[in-house]
């Protein structure tokens, strides 16, 4: 095999690569004769056909296609490690050559990872704001717990009340026409939930038990149903039951009966404490987001179109596999956003320009720090991730070598521990008041 490079822009280049006849020949020997063990051919015990007789009774097209994809894809892989090339999209490939009695000439164009041009990475200023829990987050987060403790009790002889859950049978209407999916049954609705059309459940307060109306409302015009959006319809309501919180006083007792504290005031107390403790964390991440967009936006790198591309699909095909666990495909997605694949794409562009962005802001400042993991701290590593997961150690890093992933949770490994170096070298890590 020879191969000749070259440089087509700042990071594309162009392989030629030759096989000799010699190899191509055997590979087209090999593939038909393997064609023919399966054929049962007049005149000839099944797989004993020679091949200039096998070579009547295959597809030529496809015996070429399992030939050429048989010598190309590890000639080029070959190509690229001679070459110290590593490719960041699929390549795409142009046959200059391609008989059985011919050396094979192909041309293979392919992008590569892009330089980085590193600015400023230490040494920025980004303010760490403090965190403060109110006494008003502490009572919001009681009343919701007041309301989760909350007993239901049905209303026989009084009225729909804001917060009250009426128990409804509903049909809509277009004109005179009822339209798909405007109907239910014994639906429970809370009042002020926001949950239906703005405008219908302000409409049923008032209304009393058995009691049947008339509710006129109009869709919004953003609204998911293209049939429907912007439309005025009429709903025949009819109130099967009302039901009705009823709240528990804050008081020494309530938090006997819904916490292990034995006073209000130690029930508060834990709450700031928690709440304090989750906003902490948030606060943590958000300013770990910070030094990296600070240190990324400094940094100057042209990313390959491919590369892109490649990154889009990722994300399009992890959002269908998300989807799928919801029993939903992309498609009936794309259907209720108003949305096509082309959208779809443009949707994801800029994060995925930013994700490929600082991934290669933070390798390019691990290299240049000399930022690197021990084989212990992958092991170590490994050991708490196995435990997280309920296996062994072992079993788990059967698994990733099994995958062809150790080298990427390695490498995940030491981008966290790039990360952790620009938080120390950035920032003020001082709380600052508001």
């Amino acid at each position: 095999m020879s191969v000749t490079v070259e440089k087509k822009s700042k990071n594309a280049y162009e392989l030629e690569i030759t096989i000799g006849v010699e190899e191509v020949s055997a590979a087209f020997d090999r593939t038909i004769r393997r064609a023919g063990q399966g054929m049962n051919i007049p005149g000839f015990r099944k797989g004993k056909a020679p091949k200039h007789i096998i070579e009547r009774y295959v597809d030529k097209e496809q015996i070429k296609n399992d030939v050429l994809e048989k010598l190309s894809y590890p000639a080029m892989f070959e190509a690229y490690q001679e070459n110290s090339i590593t490719p960041v999209s699929r390549p795409s490939l142009q046959i200059v050559q391609f008989e059985e009695d011919k050396d094979l000439i192909f041309k293979v164009t392919v992008e590569t990872k892009p330089d980085v041009e590193l600015g400023q990475y230490t040494g920025l200023e980004v303010k760490k704001q403090p965190v403060e829990i109110t006494e008003e987050q502490v009572a919001e987060e009681l009343e919701r717990r007041q309301n989760r403790h909350a007993t239901l009790m049905p209303v026989e002889d009084g009225e729909v009340i804001d917060k009250d859950i009426a128990i409804i049978d509903f049909e809509g209407f277009l004109g005179d026409v009822p339209f798909e999916g405007g109907k239910g049954e014994n639906h429970e609705l809370t009042i002020g939930s926001g949950t239906f059309i703005p405008g219908f459940e302000e409409q049923l307060i008032g209304a009393k038990n058995g009691q049947e109306l008339e509710i006129n409302v109009k869709f919004p015009e953003e609204y998911h149903s293209q049939e429907l959006a912007g439309k005025d319809a009429m709903f025949k309501v009819k109130i099967n039951g009302i039901k009705r919180k009823l709240i528990a006083t804050l008081d020494d007792e309530f938090a006997k009966d819904i916490s292990e504290f034995e006073t209000l005031d130690e029930l508060k107390q834990d709450i700031k404490e928690k709440m304090a403790l989750a906003a902490q964390g948030k606060r943590d991440n958000e300013y770990k987001a910070e030094i990296i967009k600070a240190v990324v936006e400094k940094a100057v790198c042209e990313l390959p179109e491919g590369m892109v591309q490649e990154r889009i699909d990722g994300l399009l095909q992890d959002l269908q596999q998300n989807l799928s666990y919801q029993g939903i495909s992309l498609e009936q997605y794309m259907q209720y956003l108003n949305s096509n694949k082309e959208a779809m794409r443009a949707n994801f562009d800029l994060q995925a320009r930013d994700g490929l962005k600082t991934e290669l802001v933070i390798e390019a400042i691990s290299k240049k720090e000399g930022i690197d993991v021990s084989d212990e701290e992958v092991e170590a590593e490994i050991v708490k991730l196995a435990e997280q997961y309920g296996r062994t150690p072992e079993e788990l890093k059967a698994a990733l070598e099994a995958r062809g992933e150790l080298n990427y949770f390695k490498a995940g490994l030491i981008s966290e521990k790039t990360v952790d170096f620009l938080i120390k070298n950035n920032g003020d890590g001082q709380e600052t008041a508001e």
